[in-house]
């Protein structure tokens, strides 16, 4: 079988610290979290393994990294807990699993892969996955260990607006850092087979049980071998109502167009409801696109001499 070049994207969101507030200590941090996430997925795709491998390996480092909205540095719900949502796709199969809302799961996308390979189904939430993860030996934590102090100020940032005729959305200052966050991996492994994994805690401030595009299939995530993989960030209920992940695929099947034009056209029909954010994909032949419509998406790609690519802003 051709063998192609492995390709490795990752983004940890597109709600990043205002360029004026980024201090060069709290930048070097992020760069750190973003390249280990990339160490972690490419040397399983330098040794030849899955790029199904590769993408939960890059997502578990995010989850772990309180720097990031996902696992340990998830935003609270409006309520003060923490409500976590993860999904993974396969693009030689389209094969996928997701979870949503669960409380106690370290690492969600570990749960996602699970639910992909050792249930009939695609989706589970709350207390029915987190029994699917006790069943199966996932690691569960007490809820504190999603406590972060910065996460926990958001809150109070975003009630305190409230309380001055804010209510919901944007209409009120919040930046979008303490507003939402995502983290996701797009891979090509080579075998030429492409998967794609995201993981989220969410918006913060959101109702309980809220939902949004990450577990979402063909919304937050999605990957086929045929086309690309993609993970995105930002608006999730944007995000799904356009479709956004699958509008990509669709765009370079059925109209031809390539990788870095169909994501921007599918992150402009997410702009086109009002929606922000970014995503990251990555085609059949490992080219990659990583567009994005907020003031930074943290992102980081492998470059074909195997070289490390970490961005933040524009």
């Amino acid at each position: 079988m051709e063998t192609k070049r492995i390709g490795l994207a990752i983004h940890g969101g597109a709600g990043t610290i205002e360029r004026s507030k980024m201090t060069p200590e709290k930048e070097r941090e992020y760069r750190a979290g973003l390249e280990r996430a990339l160490t972690a997925g490419c040397e399983i795709l330098k040794r030849g393994g899955s790029s199904l491998d590769a993408t939960e390996a890059a997502v578990r480092v995010l989850e772990d990294d309180p720097h990031f909205n996902a696992g340990k540095g998830s935003v609270f719900t409006s309520t003060g807990t923490n409500e976590m949502d993860a999904s993974i796709m396969d693009g030689k199969t389209l094969k996928a699993g997701a979870v949503a809302s669960v409380k106690h799961v370290k690492n969600p996308i570990g749960l996602a892969r699970l639910v992909m390979e050792k249930s009939p189904h695609v989706m589970l939430d709350c207390a029915g996955a987190e029994a699917f993860a006790k069943e199966n030996g996932i690691e569960l934590v007490d809820e504190k260990y999603f406590f972060t102090q910065e996460r926990w100020d958001a809150l109070q940032k975003i009630k305190e607006a409230e309380k001055h005729g804010g209510v919901g959305g944007k209409k009120f200052f919040i930046s979008e850092h303490d507003r939402h966050g995502t983290v996701g991996a797009v891979a090509l492994d080579k075998s030429g087979n492409l998967a794609a994994a995201t993981s989220t805690g969410g918006m913060a401030n959101k109702l309980p049980g809220r939902i949004g595009d990450t577990p979402v299939i063909g919304a937050g995530t999605y990957a086929n071998n045929q086309t690309c993989a993609v993970s995105c960030t930002g608006d999730g209920e944007f995000f799904i109502r356009a479709g956004a992940a699958h509008e990509v695929s669709t765009l370079m099947e059925y109209r031809g167009i390539k990788l870095q034009a169909a994501a921007q056209m599918a992150l402009d029909g997410v702009k086109k409801l009002g929606g922000s954010g970014g995503l990251i994909a990555i085609d059949k032949n490992g080219a990659v696109a990583l567009p994005f419509n907020t003031n930074g998406m943290y992102r980081g790609y492998v470059d074909p001499n195997g070289r490390f690519v970490i961005e933040i802003y524009r």
